[in-house]
């Protein structure tokens, strides 16, 4: 089969940081990144990044170490469930203020 006649369409466009808007002071959980434990800052490689890959609001860094961007996160938990040294704790937001 050839490629003649077939036009595909393609969204080139990648997610900014928290796409879905600033959290405000809903958030409940808030992840804290050990970066004793965290694979990237441990080795110093940019290695691993499962919590960046997994973030659905593209508010984690892929940078050594990763850091979050705490004003779009909304807590959802999925960077530290993804995680596999389990750097990554979902501790509770009332600690913060």
């Amino acid at each position: 089969m050839g490629t003649r006649g077939c036009n595909q369409i393609a969204s080139l466009s990648e997610p900014g940081p928290g796409d879905g808007g600033r959290t405000g002071s809903w958030r409940v959980l808030r992840p804290v990144i050990d970066t004793s434990t965290c694979i990237p800052a441990k080795k110093g490689i940019m290695a691993c990044f499962f919590c960046w890959l997994y973030c659905p609001d593209a508010v984690i860094t892929r940078t050594i170490p990763p850091t979050i961007d705490y004003e779009y996160c909304k807590g959802c938990g999925i960077c530290a469930e993804e995680c596999p040294a389990g750097a990554i704790k979902m501790v509770k937001e009332s600690t913060f203020v």
